[in-house]
């Protein structure tokens, strides 16, 4: 198994490695850790670079499974065994943990609103989008939980990290958020973000330590997905 080193220090931004399987067809390679991370919860997966000596090659993609972490390249092929340093593209990530905390934020302000789930969700550096199943969603409210949601970021809350094993997560409902529960069947350890007093659920993507990093955002669009469904649209602001 790879050392996901982006699960418990999202601000390191390169790491040493070792490659422990290629393979050769897709042009991907399995390292032994990794500050990269692979994607999921509707954050895109890192992009970065591998240099091998003074050798340099892309890393267009990440996967995960059951093995680990598998960067897939642009360029020569490393060979197992071989040492590799890793670096991301921080600007591109640093704006993602940006936005992903943002959206968990809003998440927050919506269900102490509400009380709804969220029903599906997909984010880009800078732009995040989140769907609510929300049948009485009034238009005139869309100023004042823009601001709400700003008050918040402005109040630097802190953002925690934890882990609890899986009994004891399924014995607390509320750190699903979405209308599903999409962890996996065979999750023994669930990975916890905690914005402290505003939102704590499961999730496994990278984020800020502190809401006042993420700045303000605007609530570009509020529209309906039928059926009581709504679809928020929201820009980091800079």
């Amino acid at each position: 198994m790879t050392e996901r080193i982006y699960s418990t220090a999202a601000y390191e931004r390169s790491m040493d490695a070792t490659v422990v399987r290629t393979e050769v067809d897709d042009n991907r390679i399995l390292l032994d850790r990794t500050v990269f991370y692979p994607g999921g919860g509707g954050q895109p997966h890192d992009v970065g670079e591998l240099w091998i000596g003074d050798d340099r090659l892309e890393v267009v993609r990440i996967t995960a499974d059951r093995d680990g972490v598998w960067h897939w390249l642009e360029g020569g092929m490393p060979g197992a065994g071989a040492t590799v340093r890793g670096n991301l593209d921080w600007d591109r990530r640093y704006r993602m943990m940006r936005t992903h905390t943002a959206m968990h934020a809003m998440c927050g302000v919506i269900w102490r609103r509400y009380q709804v789930p969220v029903t599906g969700g997909n984010m880009e550096a800078g732009e995040g989008r989140l769907d609510f199943e929300l049948p009485d969603w009034n238009s005139e409210d869309k100023p004042t939980v823009e601001a709400e949601l700003n008050e918040e970021l402005a109040n630097r809350l802190p953002v925690e990290v934890s882990f609890l094993p899986r009994t004891e997560a399924d014995q607390d409902p509320s750190l699903i958020r979405t209308k599903v529960s999409l962890l996996p069947a065979d999750l023994a350890e669930v990975r916890v973000i905690d914005i402290v007093g505003l939102d704590r659920q499961a999730d496994g993507g990278t984020h800020v330590d502190s809401t006042g990093e993420v700045g303000t955002i605007s609530l570009a669009t509020v529209k309906s997905k039928g059926r009581g469904f709504r679809r928020f649209r929201f820009t980091l602001d800079s």
